[in-house]
C-alpha cells in the first residue's frame, strides 16, 4: 500500500470510528439520562422487545461504553460486532415495519449505524487507535480481536 493510500485508510477508519462511536455514545447517554433506564425499559416493553428489563440497561450500556471504545479504537472488532448485532435486532424487532424514514419510526438510522459498526468490525481500528498502540501486529488471541 502506498503511503498516501495508507494515510487515507488510517484517516477514513478514524473518521468512521469517531462519528459512529459518537452517535452510539449519544444514544446510550440518552437512554440513561434523558429517558432513564426505567423509561427505556417501559419503551422497550411497549415495542415488544423480549426481556425489556434486561435488554434496556444492556443496550444502554453497550451503546454508551461501546461507542466510547470505538472512538478510542479499543477492542474495536468485537465492539463493532456487538453494536452491529444490536442494530440488527433493533432493525428487525422495531423499525423494519415502519419503512425507511426515521421521521416515521423507520430504519434509516439503525441501518446506517449497523452498517458502520459492521464496517468497523471488518476493517479494524487502523493505526490511529489504542488497538494499534497496545496490540500492534502481535498475533496473540487478544490482538486478533483488535
Amino acid at each position: 500500500m502506498t503511503n498516501t493510500a495508507s494515510t487515507a485508510s488510517t484517516a477514513g477508519r478514524l473518521l468512521l470510528r469517531v462519528v459512529v462511536g459518537f452517535i452510539f455514545v449519544a444514544h446510550g447517554w440518552q437512554k440513561f439520562s434523558q429517558f432513564t433506564i426505567a423509561g427505556t425499559t417501559e419503551s422497550f416493553a411497549q415495542m415488544g422487545v423480549p426481556a425489556a428489563e434486561i435488554a434496556a440497561p444492556f443496550v444502554a450500556g453497550l451503546e454508551l461504553v461501546g461507542g466510547a471504545l470505538l472512538i478510542l479504537g479499543l477492542l474495536t472488532r468485537p465492539v463493532g460486532v456487538l453494536l452491529a448485532l444490536n442494530m440488527l435486532v433493533a432493525l428487525v424487532q422495531v423499525h423494519l415495519s415502519a419503512g425507511v424514514f426515521v421521521s416515521d419510526g423507520g430504519y434509516e438510522l439503525v441501518l446506517l449505524l449497523g452498517a458502520g459498526a459492521a464496517a468497523i468490525a471488518l476493517l479494524g481500528a487502523g493505526r490511529a487507535s489504542l488497538d494499534a498502540a497496545l496490540f500492534g501486529r502481535r498475533q496473540g488471541a487478544l490482538a486478533k480481536l483488535a
